[in-house]
């Protein structure tokens, strides 16, 4: 099999000749750790960054502040990298992307969406939203209609046709997507109280924005899809903690279900099989939810927001589930047999069952060794090898 096949057979709970080898990332901070470490630098990675590389080891780093984990990937052998169409699904003209305020250790970027963001330098964490494009209806209404017009005029790259033919004969799975979602994108229009404090100050806003969004992403994906199949839709959310979601189910119910439903029926007539949601968090309250609303798999399943791999499975069995080791195993004084003792609970029991990809619940942290993480990605290929064989037997 292809990597494009061993995903869509993994996700769609056949079986594949195995899983996918592949990990969702890294801290900038951790592959320097790492080049220090022995990691083979051929490519490397400019030295103004501080954000993320890699989400699944895709080619084509289509967000700000992430870029291709080459020189992991390569150095692992992991499976081809996972695409994402280069289609601009938020602001269009972009705002310009540049360094409002630099205060030394830390700055404001201004993203293509027009979100103000504080990044703290040389830390691998996420930034924070300090300024918005939306305060009200009337800026809602001027952002709808000057950046969010349902064309692909200028959303696409140059060469769109040549990488539709490349498409067409590709052995790699093909996603559609960005940072966007029906909680996500208002998050960063509004601002993380704003989105919040918006579903009872203007409620008809927020249902407005949430259809349109759903009408305006169906509009781009339809021509897309009219000149390329496309294997899953990635759709980012972040609306979880440690302690649960941030909105009720109730508010999801209301605002944001409608919105999935709307998409996800037109994604799945069109023949896309895998529907991934990306939130961090403790997520147990909006799985039967997002369900409801035609996702097909969860992602990152943070360990340390009670987020049991084994236990969601046996909840919902026909789930699909990527992610759910606990980073934490490979942290800088953890052993071995930490390591062993993670994947040999986990592992085994979810390739048994089906629909699973392993890797790390979210980023790999600076805090792991490159010892640790070459030790963790061996003991996890000879696990996923052994059911291999296993699958073959059956």
């Amino acid at each position: 099999m292809n990597t494009r096949e061993r995903f869509l057979a993994t996700m769609t709970f056949q079986k594949p000749d195995r899983v996918p080898l592949w990990e969702a990332g890294y801290w900038a901070d951790t592959l320097r750790r790492w080049y220090k470490e022995g990691l083979p630098k051929f490519r490397g990675i400019p030295d103004n960054v501080t954000g993320a590389f890699g989400v699944f080891g895709e080619a084509i780093g289509l967000l700000p502040g992430r870029y291709a984990d080459h020189d992991v990937h390569d150095y692992f052998k992991m499976d081809s990298a996972v695409t994402r169409i280069p289609l601009n699904i938020g602001a269009y003209p972009p705002f310009e992307e540049k360094i409002v305020q630099d205060h030394g250790d830390w700055f404001i970027r201004q993203d293509p969406d027009g979100c103000l963001q504080k990044e703290i330098k040389n830390r691998g964490t996420l930034p924070s939203i300090v300024g918005t494009p939306v305060k009200t209806r009337e800026d809602w209404e001027h952002y709808k209609t000057e950046r969010l017009r349902p064309t692909l005029e200028g959303r696409l790259p140059t060469n769109w046709p040549e990488l539709v033919r490349e498409y067409r004969n590709r052995d790699y799975p093909l996603w559609l997507g960005q940072r966007h979602g029906f909680f996500g994108t208002p998050r960063f229009l509004l601002g993380e109280v704003g989105v919040l404090t918006m579903y009872y100050d203007d409620p008809e806003l927020m249902k407005d924005m949430n259809n349109h969004l759903a009408d305006f992403w169906i509009s781009l994906f339809d021509g897309v899809l009219k000149e390329v199949e496309v294997d899953g839709m990635f759709i980012w959310e972040d609306m979880c903690y440690k302690g649960g979601p941030l909105v009720s189910p109730a508010i999801f119910r209301e605002f944001i279900l409608p919105g999935y439903k709307k998409l996800t029926s037109f994604l799945k007539a069109k023949g896309v099989k895998v529907i991934v949601v990306d939130s961090d968090g403790d997520v147990w309250k909006l799985i039967p939810l997002w369900i409801d609303g035609g996702v097909t798999t969860i992602f990152p399943c943070e360990v340390a927001a009670h987020m049991d791999i084994v236990e969601i499975r046996k909840a919902f069995p026909k789930l699909g589930i990527m992610g759910g080791i606990d980073k934490r195993v490979t942290f800088d004084g953890q052993s071995k047999e930490s390591i062993d003792r993670e994947l040999e609970a986990k592992v085994p029991f979810m390739l048994k069952h089906g629909g699973y990809i392993p890797h790390i619940d979210h980023l790999v942290s600076p805090e792991t060794s490159f010892e640790n993480f070459k030790y963790y990605r061996r003991k996890l290929e000879e696990i996923v090898k052994r059911h291999s064989k296993a699958w073959d037997r059956d």
